[in-house]
């Protein structure tokens, strides 16, 4: 690193940003929020920092959307999502995308339970969305909290991926399919 910069410094008359610059394998490295693979042919990939900020953002959004209804927070979540997967489009791994994409499918599920409060009302929206009653009932007073209830079979079931697709909800791995082909 030192002879790099003493070059880069004296021969080449620039200046080197001690913060930004590193000598690192590259699957350490990021470069405009994208990294390689450590694979012997390495794939583009989406780097950490950039997938962490993405998630504190729809945290952010996420966070006081109890008082508003599904279709309002999907509203306002899937300007960010499009623009972020446009930027992102060239990555080359689709494992971290699908893993993003069922986060927010139950971050959005915990926020429909939140909602509805009572065990009561949880098994009476489970059931006009197509629970059968018995399965409601168990699923509403099963006494575990709002995240293990929208990870549960009970919500995937009523509430499934094509559920937010009817909504509307942004799906980042069908987006980056679909920006793929139209290159």
């Amino acid at each position: 690193m030192a002879s790099i910069t003493r070059f880069l410094a004296d021969t080449l008359k620039l200046t080197v940003n001690a913060a930004k610059s590193a000598v690192a394998p590259p699957w350490k490295r990021k470069f405009l929020g994208y990294s390689l693979t450590w694979h012997q042919a390495p794939k583009l990939k989406i780097a950490p920092t950039s997938l962490t900020r993405l998630e504190d953002k729809i945290r952010e959004i996420l966070k006081g959307a109890r008082g508003r209804s599904l279709t309002t927070a999907i509203t306002e979540l899937n300007p960010i999502l499009r623009g972020w997967m446009a930027y992102f489009k060239l990555t080359e791994t689709k494992k971290v995308l699908e893993a993003l994409d069922g986060w927010i499918r139950h971050k959005l599920r915990c926020m429909l339970w939140r909602q509805w409060k009572r065990p009561y009302t949880c098994a009476t929206n489970l059931m006009r969305a197509g629970l059968t009653e018995e399965r409601a009932f168990r699923s509403a007073f099963n006494q575990r909290g709002p995240w293990w209830n929208s990870g549960a079979s009970h919500m995937n079931q009523v509430f499934p991926k094509s559920f937010f697709d009817r909504l509307g909800l942004v799906s980042l791995l069908d987006t980056m399919r679909r920006l793929q082909c139209v290159q």
